[in-house]
């Protein structure tokens, strides 16, 4: 993996990037749709490519290797052949899934183990087998695996937490270093930083990660309950930490404010869940706010969905019969939902970058977060 950083933004922190892997280039600031099973909820692969512009997608660890499994995983020849998409793909560690498997899992120095939530099985994760399992799925990039801890943590957790994380990078360097690829394409490993919400921590742990001089690093711990304005003093700490030629990758982030302000901290890479899930339950995402569409205002509107989406979405969709198809729990109304919502944040990021570039981003990214905020 390389990564060019190709403009820097006078009046913040915002950069605008390139990012090249075997599979493909990566146009930086971006958002990555996740894809926890192997698939992106309601969204066909061809979709994804042609309707939102997606460049690289996420696949979960965890879930992977709990279903369908390291096996069939392999015999497919990994998760780009399995799943039929052909460009960059990134895997978190299951971390995350571990630490919300709280009343299922012990963490060890050795690693976790934990009770599947499929079937009640047992399994045991370490940096090592996690960094097989990475190869097994076949990723282009991967991620080390940390304990994620919750917030509010206290502090003498938090420091523990992060110093197990550290040894816990040692060996999943030491593990990939010492194995291939499998299916004859690059891997990349990026460190993730932790530390909770405390300033010396993210200081300590940023630049520790920095230390092992990946070719990428991640910020992980936050978007976890902690108010947003830490999450934006945290993330401007690490970015100032972390190395400016390498990206950096803000884990579980966001809303599509939270995207434009960690944009002008530094941030190259986001992933969030959050433009899927709330289109599932009817909330869909605009330039000018965010609707419920499950409210009965919409039921006799029919105006389309963003009448001046036309930059993001080709949305000919009303909004009284999306509200009709959410009402109606017709799958029709998740897919198209899935698709606004994913084509807007793919919209928002490619906007970001022009505008980082255009020398403009602070004015439009202060306008868009007033607008965005407005309930619609």
């Amino acid at each position: 993996m390389k990564f060019s950083l190709q403009h820097e933004d006078a009046n913040s922190k915002a950069r605008a990037g390139e990012i090249t892997t075997d599979h493909g280039i990566i146009e930086t600031p971006i958002f990555m749709p996740v894809g926890t099973a192997g698939t992106v909820k309601a969204v066909h692969q061809r979709e994804l490519k042609e309707d939102t512009e997606a460049q690289i997608i996420l696949g979960n660890t965890y879930h992977l290797y709990l279903r369908p499994g390291l096996e069939t995983m392999q015999k497919a020849g990994g998760l780009h052949k399995f799943n039929s998409w052909d460009g960059p793909i990134l895997t978190d560690s299951g971390g995350y899934q571990v630490y919300s498997l709280s009343d299922r899992r012990k963490i060890t120095e050795e690693g976790v183990k934990f009770s599947s939530h499929i079937d009640g099985a047992k399994h045991f994760f370490t940096p090592e087998n996690v960094m097989d399992t990475q190869r097994i799925i076949g990723a282009d990039i991967i991620m080390a695996f940390d304990e994620c801890t919750p917030y509010p943590c206290d502090y003498d957790y938090a420091k523990r937490s992060m110093q197990m994380t550290h040894r816990w990078l040692k060996r999943c360097c030491d593990r990939f270093d010492a194995t291939t690829p499998i299916y004859g394409y690059d891997q990349t490993l990026f460190p993730i930083v932790q530390g909770s919400t405390y300033k010396d921590l993210r200081i300590e742990s940023a630049e520790t990660i920095a230390s092992f001089g990946r070719e990428g690093n991640a910020i992980g711990g936050l978007s976890v309950g902690e108010p947003a304005e830490e999450m934006y003093e945290m993330c401007e700490i690490v970015c100032d930490i972390l190395p400016k030629d390498k990206p950096r990758y803000l884990m579980g982030v966001g809303t599509p404010i939270n995207i434009l302000e960690n944009i002008a901290l530094g941030v190259d890479m986001f992933d969030c869940v959050m433009p899927t899930r709330n289109a599932r339950n009817g909330m869909l995402f605009t330039k000018h706010g965010f609707m419920n569409m499950r409210n009965q205002k919409w039921k006799d509107d029919f105006s389309v969905l963003d009448p001046d989406g036309e930059s993001y979405v080709d949305s000919f969709y009303t909004k009284g019969y999306v509200r009709h198809l959410m009402i109606s729990k017709e799958i029709l109304g998740a897919q198209i939902a899935t698709l606004h919502n994913l084509a807007f944040y793919l919209w928002l990021v490619k906007e970001a970058r022009k505008r980082i570039i255009a020398g403009t981003f602070v004015e439009w990214k202060n306008k868009m977060v007033i607008n965005m905020a407005q309930r619609l």
